[in-house]
């Protein structure tokens, strides 16, 4: 099974799939030729039909002060956005220096805010409804009354802000995994339609990044995969998934994230791609969001040499943001930052600095600054002292609301309560989202054909590992999850919590349980290769009673595990709560194991071989 291989060929194999992604001609059906550049859809009035002209009056009666606002998007803590409890209230005086969400509309004009679930942003459904009208009332209440964009991080699998009851639906190496276009645009339409019921219109999603590096520690899962064309295709079908159900969509992080070793939480990746491999490996999905409308691109805080031999990152480099997005992609839809907290974006310039650079390079939104009224106020003294024009603010702010017109922002910003029971979480929504989960659980190794298990002959199970923090905080732990289906699949079910790291008495523990069982299921979470989930495996291996191993994040986990002696081993790319149902369902025999790799698994000692290779997947 080895494909001996090099990660130059891998880059090559990747890129040779991508020709006609590259060329920007990926085909959605039923995109529309209007908008292709997220644009309105004609010169005078946006797609809703405000006219272009009303909203460059807007723009020009704003005190500079407003204008400068617009740009920003910004965190802001508590559940109200007029009364929150004392420890937001204090959290949000230490941070920002105001009190509530209204009182930060109130003084700097923010033209946006993000939700965080540890911000206290998204407790419940009508409770997240409830703050959005309250933020949007504060903005209408404002000197030219604009409306906010109200925006969160929803890409489902592993990054989610709105947990249950909410739908919560496969990530997209998932998706990926799954291969089916329609399956990933409603995925995108269930998603987009339960946000506009609680107030938010603008989701950072979905992941364009081409994820060719398996040792990448802030993408991996996030991505839909390493093949550049069927990442393009699952791109645009999300976008107009989104899309279609009313807000805005943001294809991420431009020009592209996928082949680094650094988090940009933490430091500033450097990508050597050069030219060539960038426009046929990271290319190819924004081009395909771009001809798909893509409302919105976030940048990243990555270096590309071969883009931008300055080496500042791609947020503040006009070669990339005005040089190839705006001019050779055509794009001219709102172009937003990554978060300016991260230090990433940090490590070369001053707080004072970024946003003002981010500006000349072509940025329309600064996202979550660490301090606004330091980041606001530089941008305002740029202006003041000539570095930056005023005609430039205006253009970003156009575009902003451009943006706005088109969501309908202007006409009604408010949503109904009584529309949040009638489209969050709703049965319909949640039973989508099992039969999507289903064709995306992968079965990578079954050498006995241990797999199905029927509850007849392998009625006693076992089920230990890895569970981590919920996503969304509303899900799991996955031990819980998991025995919880196979017992509801008729089962009868031991759960043990080993942890990411077990200790030698939880492994003695673990052992101990397995006696007397039929088998045992183990949860692996990013396995290495000197770590204590290996030598869980190969301990319980070692009982004689057979091991289904699942990774609940990367796929990668089976490369590590080889030699313990599992009899089986699953990958299901995510461990909330839909994807372990899933994996359970597919372990019982009562869903076929649908999903291909969607990237490849190499040998953990020798990358230049390939255990695995995208398509592989086994069926029962």
């Amino acid at each position: 099974m080895h494909h001996r291989t090099s990660r130059r060929t891998l880059l090559a194999a990747a890129a040779a799939t991508a020709a006609a992604a590259a060329t920007g001609t990926v085909t959605v059906p039923g995109a529309a030729a209007a908008d292709r550049t997220g644009s309105p859809a004609s010169p005078s009035t946006d797609s809703r039909g405000v006219p272009v002209e009303r909203l460059r009056r807007i723009v020009a009666g704003m005190s500079l002060e407003e204008k400068v606002g617009q740009l920003f998007v910004m965190r802001v803590y508590g559940h109200s956005a007029t009364a929150p409890d004392q420890a937001d209230i204090d959290a949000n005086l230490a941070e920002i220096g105001v009190r509530t969400a209204a009182e930060m509309i109130a003084k700097y004009h923010v033209g946006g805010i993000i939700y965080f679930t540890w911000a206290h942003n998204t407790r419940d459904p009508h409770q997240i409804a409830t703050l959005s009208n309250g933020i949007q009332r504060a903005g209408l209440a404002g000197p030219s009354k604009v409306p906010l964009l109200v925006s969160t991080d929803q890409e489902h699998g592993i990054v989610c802000r709105v947990g249950e009851p909410a739908t919560l639906l496969p990530g997209a190496m998932a998706l990926g995994a799954g291969g089916s276009r329609a399956d990933a645009r409603r995925a995108g339409q269930i998603a987009g339609a339960e946000l506009a019921a609680l107030g938010i219109n603008q989701n950072y999603a979905p992941d364009a990044d081409v994820n060719v590096n398996p040792a990448n520690p802030v993408i991996g899962v996030r991505s839909f995969g390493s093949d550049p064309g069927s990442v393009a295709g699952m791109v645009a079908a999300q976008v107009k998934g989104y899309q279609g159900a009313g807000i805005a969509s943001t294809a991420k992080h431009f020009p592209g994230h996928g082949d680094t070793s650094t988090d940009s939480h933490t430091g500033l990746p450097v990508i050597t791609h050069t030219r060539e491999q960038w426009s046929e490996l990271d290319a190819p999905p924004f081009r395909a969001a771009i001809a798909a409308g893509i409302d919105s691109i976030m940048t990243a805080h990555i270096v590309v040499p071969a883009l931008d031999p300055s080496e500042d990152p791609a947020t503040l480099s006009r070669p990339i943001l005005t040089g190839i997005l705006r001019e050779e992609l055509g794009y001219d839809g709102v172009v937003v930052t990554d978060a300016l907290g991260m230090e990433g974006v940090r490590t070369k310039y001053g707080d004072e600095r970024v946003p003002v650079l981010a500006l000349k390079a072509g940025v329309d939104q600064l996202l979550n600054p660490p301090g606004l009224d330091v980041a606001w106020n530089a941008v305002l003294t740029a202006v003041r002292s000539g570095e930056l024009t005023e005609a430039r603010i205006e253009e970003s702010v156009l575009r902003i609301l451009r943006l706005k017109a088109k969501l309908g922002l202007f006409r009604d910003p408010f949503v109904k309560d009584s529309q949040v029971d009638r489209v969050v979480g709703t049965r319909a929504h949640l039973a989508a989202a099992d039969r999507i989960a289903e064709h995306t659980t992968t079965l990578l190794a079954n050498p006995t054909g241990l797999l199905p298990l029927s509850r007849r002959s392998h009625r006693n199970l076992l089920v230990v590992g890895a569970d981590p923090a919920s996503p969304s905080g509303t899900t799991g732990p996955p031990t819980t999850t998991l025995a919880a289906e196979f017992t509801a699949l008729g089962h009868t079910v031991t759960a043990l919590s080993t942890g990411t790291a077990p200790t030698q008495a939880k492994i003695a523990e673990a052992v101990a349980a397995a006696a007397g069982m039929d088998a045992v299921v183990v949860g692996t979470y990013n396995v290495t290769a000197t770590g204590s989930q290996r030598t869980l495996v190969s301990a319980l291996a070692a009982t004689g009673v057979p091991v289904v191993t699942v990774a609940i994040r990367n796929p990668y986990d089976i490369a590590r595990l080889a030699g313990t002696g599992y009899a089986a081993s699953l990958a299901a790319y995510s461990w909330t709560d839909v994807e372990l149902r899933a994996a359970a369902r597919v372990i019982a025999g009562h869903a076929e194991p649908g999903g291909r790799l969607p990237v490849p698994v190499q040998r953990a000692d020798d990358p230049s071989q390939v255990l695995y290779p995208v398509g592989y997947g086994l069926s029962y």
